[in-house]
C-alpha cells in the first residue's frame, strides 16, 4: 500500500517564517523603545569624568602664552639700492646712534648727483646773467631819463627867452614853434620812458622771482640727491642692538631692501596670540599677571591687532613697573589675562566636552546615578578652570565633563558600574 511522503522542505519553511516573524517583533519593540527614550549607549564609569555643579567665585581670566620682544624696533631699509662695499659691524653688536654699519655704492645715483649739480650751476649762471641784463636795462633807462631831463630843462629856458625876443621881433615865429615842438617831444619822450621803465621793472621783478624759485627747487633736488648719496653709508638711527643683519660684501641690495633692525637693548614687551573667541572682550589697558623667580609681575595691553590668523589675534603688552631680570628676546612667559572682576556664579569644571557641544548641551547624571541624560544648557564665560552656567543646571547636580567622542549622537548614557 502506498505511504504518504512528508514534505521536509515545507517544514523548514515554516520554521524560517516563524523565526523571521519573531525577529520582526523584537526589532519593532526595539525601535518603539528607541523612539520613546532616544539613542542610548552603555558606558563604563571609568571612561567618563563626572563633576558637580557648584556655586563659587568666577575668576574672569584666560591663560595666555606670550613671547618676549624688544620694546622698540627701528628697521634698517636701504633708501637707495646699491652694492655692499664694506661691512663694519656684526649682527648682535650694541650700537650708538650714528655708528656706521655698512657702506653701499651706487654709480647711477652718483651720476645723478653730478648731473643735478651741473644743472644747478647752469641755472644759477643763467640767473646771474639775467640779473646783469636787468641791471643794465635799469641803468640805461636811468641814463635816458637824465638826458631827457637835461634837454627839457635846456629847451624850457630857450622857449622862455625866445618868447621874450619874439615880442621885439628879434626872432621869427617859426623858430619859436620849432623850439616849442622840440620841448614837447622831450616831455612826451620822458613820459614814455618812465612808463617803459615801470613795465620793465615789473617784468624784471617777476622774472627774478621765477628764476629764484627755480633755483631753489634745483638746490632742493640737489640736496635730496646728496642725502640719498649719504644714505649709502647706513648708520644706526638710534641706540640699540643690531639684529637680523646678514649682508655680505658684493651683495646687491634693492631699493627699499631690508638690511636688518636695531632693537632697544634692555627694554622689552610681551606679544601674545589670543583665541579669536575673546576678540570682543580684549581692550587696551587690560592687565595680566605672571610669576617669575618667586616674584609677581603685571603687564598691560597697549596694542591690539584685530587681524585674525589661524583662529588667533595678536596683542602687545608692556610692564607696569619693573620688568624681570635676565629675560631674553624670544623667551615665552605664561600669564593670566584678566577680563573682568570676580563674580559669584554657578560653575562647572572646564572640560573637553565644550569642544564637542559648543556649550549648547551637556549630559546630566540622574539622581540614581544609573544614567546621564542629554540636556540643553546655556553657558557663559570660561577660564582655564571653570565655566559659568547661565541656564539649565542647578547647584548639586552632576554632569559629564569629559570628551563626548563616540557618543555625541546619543541622548542617554547608561553608566554601568556607577553606584
Amino acid at each position: 500500500m502506498d505511504r504518504k511522503v512528508e514534505n521536509k522542505q515545507g517544514h523548514w519553511r515554516k520554521i524560517l517564517i516563524g523565526s523571521l516573524a519573531a525577529l520582526a517583533v523584537i526589532l519593532v519593540a526595539f525601535f518603539l523603545l528607541d523612539s520613546q527614550e532616544g539613542k542610548s549607549l552603555r558606558i563604563q564609569e571609568s571612561r567618563v569624568t563626572v563633576s558637580e555643579v557648584f556655586k563659587g567665585k568666577f575668576e574672569d581670566f584666560i591663560p595666555i602664552r606670550s613671547r618676549v620682544t624688544p620694546l622698540k624696533t627701528v628697521f634698517l631699509d636701504a633708501i637707495e639700492g646699491g652694492r655692499v662695499e664694506r661691512i663694519l659691524v656684526e649682527d648682535g653688536t650694541l650700537l650708538k646712534k650714528g655708528d656706521l654699519i655698512v657702506e653701499l655704492s651706487n654709480t647711477t645715483l652718483q651720476l645723478e648727483v653730478t648731473r643735478n649739480e651741473a644743472a644747478v650751476i647752469e641755472q644759477l649762471n643763467n640767473m646771474r646773467t639775467i640779473e646783469l641784463q636787468l641791471e643794465q636795462n635799469r641803468l640805461s633807462h636811468k641814463r635816458n631819463l637824465v638826458e631827457i631831463d637835461y634837454q627839457i630843462k635846456r629847451l624850457t629856458r630857450r622857449v622862455d627867452r625866445e618868447r621874450e625876443l619874439i615880442k621885439t621881433n628879434n626872432i621869427s615865429q617859426a623858430q619859436l614853434d620849432q623850439t616849442e615842438d622840440e620841448l614837447a617831444y622831450y616831455i612826451n619822450r620822458r613820459n614814455v620812458t618812465l612808463e617803459s621803465q615801470a613795465t620793465d621793472a615789473r617784468m624784471q621783478d617777476a622774472q627774478l622771482v621765477f628764476l629764484q624759485k627755480s633755483s631753489e627747487r634745483l638746490e632742493q633736488n640737489l640736496e635730496f640727491s646728496k642725502k640719498n648719496l649719504e644714505a649709502l653709508q647706513v648708520r644706526a638711527p638710534v641706540d640699540g642692538k643690531l639684529s637680523g643683519f646678514n649682508a655680505e660684501v658684493g651683495q646687491s641690495i634693492s631699493h627699499g631692501g631690508r638690511l636688518g633692525q636695531v632693537d632697544s637693548p634692555n627694554a622689552y614687551k610681551l606679544t601674545a596670540n589670543i583665541d579669536e573667541f575673546y576678540l570682543n572682550r580684549v581692550d587696551l589697558g587690560q592687565t595680566a599677571q605672571f610669576s617669575r623667580d618667586g616674584n609677581e609681575y603685571e603687564i598691560r595691553i597697549v596694542k591690539v591687532y584685530p587681524q585674525v590668523k589661524n583662529g588667533q589675534f595678536e596683542a602687545d603688552f608692556v610692564f607696569n613697573g619693573e620688568q624681570p631680570h635676565a629675560i631674553r628676546r624670544g623667551q615665552t612667559l605664561q600669564a593670566n589675562l584678566v577680563l573682568g572682576d570676580p563674580e559669584t556664579a554657578i560653575l562647572i569644571p572646564n572640560g573637553a566636552f565644550y569642544q564637542d557641544t559648543g556649550g549648547k548641551w551637556i549630559f546630566v547624571v540622574t539622581p540614581d546615578k544609573q544614567k546621564a541624560v542629554k540636556r540643553p544648557v546655556r553657558l557663559g564665560r570660561r577660564n582655564a578652570q571653570h565655566i559659568e552656567v547661565l541656564e539649565g543646571l542647578e547647584v548639586g547636580e552632576h554632569v559629564v565633563t569629559s570628551p563626548y567622542t563616540g557618543f555625541v549622537e546619543m541622548t542617554h548614557l547608561k553608566l554601568g558600574g556607577v553606584e
